[in-house]
């Protein structure tokens, strides 16, 4: 029950902050000068990514935004409820839901990173090397800690489409869910020496993981796509859609790709993330 009280009062903090931002206006479209409320997964915020994209889109646009950093299945739930002006996501499934259900328009590629799995370096499991799926049976079989978000964020999706794949219905004193962001869930499994998913741009950028090894990379299985969708007039009054949708737009230009492109290149040696702007889906798939 811990997960779902601490899921809650980030709930109840994101409306608290939505309702002071005073939402988009009474006009159709919303309020060009009104703050941009920004919904997005915790990991482009853990990776540092949105300390570098709000402030150049603020600068070149001369808007403000107001960001929310919580699980994608959230942040999805946000713009649906008309609480979000845009949102950035990586839960594909959830996402095509969204648009299919006409609470989301213009859902469109922005980047890529991957999933790993890390673990401690005693690797008590044996996962290293191993594919996921067979990773994750063999953390089952023996009962070797686990970490997992278990807060509907689109890396808990995806970690339990592998428990599935894999055959398994992870449960048990091994199995335990941090109901956290992704750099809060690494800070745990390094401090109970435990497996955890995440996305490759918060392990590289996350200080207190490094006492956790990357075990499982590579390959098209793992790959983790954002994307982000422009939220209708119709989700809610206060949805200003003139403000989410130059946010979109900026974000797919070639100004916001560079930025993205660079970013973590000279801390990392090497970028947390990749820009795939105008590729389909598919595109992305073929080129991971």
């Amino acid at each position: 029950m811990q997960h779902r009280t601490r899921q809650l009062v980030a709930a109840l903090a994101a409306v608290v902050l939505i309702a002071g931002c005073g939402g988009g206006g009474d006009d159709d479209t919303g309020s060009q000068t009104a703050p941009v409320i920004l919904a997005t997964t915790t990991s482009t915020q853990d990776s540092g990514l949105l300390d570098v994209l709000v402030p150049a889109f603020e600068k070149e646009s001369g808007a403000k935004v107001k960001t929310v950093a919580v699980g994608s299945g959230q942040a999805i739930e946000m713009g649906a409820r008309g609480e979000a002006d845009v949102v950035l996501v990586h839960s594909p499934a959830a996402e095509e839901k969204m648009v299919a259900d006409g609470k989301g328009r213009n859902r469109r590629v922005v980047m890529h990173n991957d999933f790993v799995i890390v673990g401690p370096a005693s690797d008590p499991a044996h996962i290293r090397g191993a594919s996921a799926t067979a990773a994750m049976a063999r953390i089952a079989r023996a009962k070797a800690p686990f970490i997992s978000r278990g807060d509907d964020s689109g890396t808990n999706t995806f970690e339990l489409k592998l428990w599935d794949k894999a055959g398994v219905k992870p449960k048990g004193s091994w199995y335990q869910e941090s109901g956290q962001g992704m750099g809060a869930t690494l800070q745990i499994a390094a401090d109970k020496d435990a497996y955890t998913i995440s996305d490759r741009g918060t392990y590289l950028a996350t200080e207190s993981a490094r006492d956790l090894k990357l075990l499982v990379e590579g390959g098209s299985p793992l790959l983790n796509v954002y994307h982000v969708i422009e939220i209708p007039k119709t989700n809610g009054p206060r949805v200003n859609t003139k403000g989410g949708d130059a946010f979109a737009d900026w974000i797919v230009s070639a100004r916001a790709q560079k930025l993205i492109a660079t970013f973590g290149v000279q801390k990392y040696g090497e970028p947390l993330f990749t820009p795939d702007a105008g590729k389909t889906d598919e595109q992305v798939a073929d080129a991971a």
